[in-house]
Parts: C-alpha cells; structure tokens; sequence
C-alpha cells in the first residue's frame, strides 16, 4: 500500500486531497495544528475507505517539533510516495510601506521555511528508496505580483524557485517533484487573509466562479498518476473568468 504525507491536512486543498487519496487506497500521514479538526478528518477517512491514517499536530513554523514528530514516525510510515507541501497562508493586504511584520514573519515562517523543513526530513526517506514524488502548492502569486500582495506573492515566488531546485537536486534519485499554481479557489485562504473577516473574504470571490479544492485536488492526481517515465514539472491552473492574477471577470 502506498502512503501520501499532507502538511495543512484540515482545510480546503489539503483535505481535498486527503480524501481523494483515501479513496485511491492510500494510507496517510496527516499534519496539522488543529487537534480536533485533524481528528475528526482522519476518523471519516479511515472509517469510510478502511484505510489507515497517522495523524501529526504540528505547525510547520516549528522546526523542533515537527522534526520530533516527524522522526518519531514508525520505520514503515516512513516510506512516503507522495509528498504534499500544502500548509501556507497569507496575511493582510497591505502595501508595502504599511505592512505588519508580524504578517510577514508568519507567512516567510510558514510558506517557505515550513516547507523545507518538511521536504529536508521527508526527501531524505525518499532518497533510499529511489523514488518518491513532492507536489508544492505554489500560487499565480509565485508566477506575478499584484499591488498589496508584496510578501505573500515573495513567498510563493520562492517556493517557485525551490520547486526547480528541488527538480536538479532530487533527479538523480528519481524523486518526482511537481508545482502545482492555483489561481483563486474557495477555501479558508481569504478568511485567513483576512483574519476572521467573512464579509471580505466573501468579496473576493463575488461575480465569479472560483475553483474550488476539489479541483486542485483533482490535478494533483493527475500528476501523481502519471506513469513512471513522466513529470508533471509545473501546473498553472486558473478559474475560466480568471486571465491573470488581477484579470478577472466579473458578472
């Protein structure tokens, strides 16, 4: 049986793949901070694919402790075939002369730092086995910037380029690794941006259909299931009424 490992495990595109690879017969190893949420996740999966699932709470922000938690995974869920760096967020919109720091520190610790914490310990179990296969959400944001998305659109600019790092580092162990780049989907990322505040977050998506976490899920799988010889090396995936990161059209 094949085993998928999913940091930000409890919301939109990360559980939407925890339950797509539930039902392909994975078993999965869960990451994420909300104890109960987690929880509640890995039970309905395991009871409704009779699949097994081990369930880490963990902020990828904490290198300590999710080493310790990591590590102290037994020696066969360490045997990871895919690899989904999905934990990140963005905080504000603000310019940059206006910006919170704090703001900053959260999503540089989270989107970037979290990732290669995670990818140093999780590629390294890989590496034996020749073979594996890294998906890293990335973001239009990573592709181009847009007024007031200065950090954020940074930190997915760099997980860009660790992406086609991680390609030339990983290739001569025949470790897969693919960017997935959604433009804008549903999910908790504007409620997060915006810290609580469900009016705005609903605005973001107002007179368009967005795409939702099942989609990204969706392509992902397409990545992962393509046959051996084949990489998916980037994926740039938009909503039909959105051309760019600030192109979008409205009804």
């Amino acid at each position: 049986m094949k085993t998928a490992l999913i940091t930000g495990a409890t919301s939109g595109i990360g559980k939407a793949c925890a339950h797509l690879f539930a039902q392909q017969g994975y078993q999965l190893v869960l990451v994420a901070r909300r104890e109960e949420k987690l929880n509640e996740v890995a039970k309905h999966l395991a009871d409704k694919y009779a699949i097994e699932v081990k369930t880490l709470i963990a902020d990828v922000r904490n290198k300590e402790v999710l080493t310790t938690v990591l590590e102290g995974l037994p020696a066969q869920w360490k045997q990871i075939d895919v690899l989904i760096n999905n934990a990140g967020l963005s905080q504000g919109l603000e310019p940059i002369d206006k910006g919170d720091t704090s703001d900053w520190d959260t999503m540089i610790d989270t989107n970037v730092k979290g990732l290669l914490y995670v990818t140093k310990i999780v590629s390294n179990w890989m590496i034996p086995a020749k073979k594996g296969h890294i998906i890293n959400i990335g973001s239009i944001a990573g592709k181009e910037v847009y007024p007031n998305g200065n950090v954020y659109c940074a930190t997915k600019h760099a997980v860009d380029a660790l992406n086609k790092g991680m390609r030339l580092d990983l290739v001569p162990h025949g470790i897969k690794v693919t960017a997935i780049n959604p433009g804008m989907v549903e999910t908790e990322f504007s409620v997060v941006r915006f810290k609580g505040d469900e009016d705005k977050a609903k605005k973001v998506y107002e007179g368009l259909e967005p795409l939702l976490a099942q989609d990204i899920a969706d392509a992902i799988w397409f990545a992962v299931s393509r046959p051996a010889h084949v990489n998916i090396n980037d994926m740039l995936i938009m909503p039909t009424a959105q051309a760019s990161a600030t192109v979008v059209n409205r009804n």
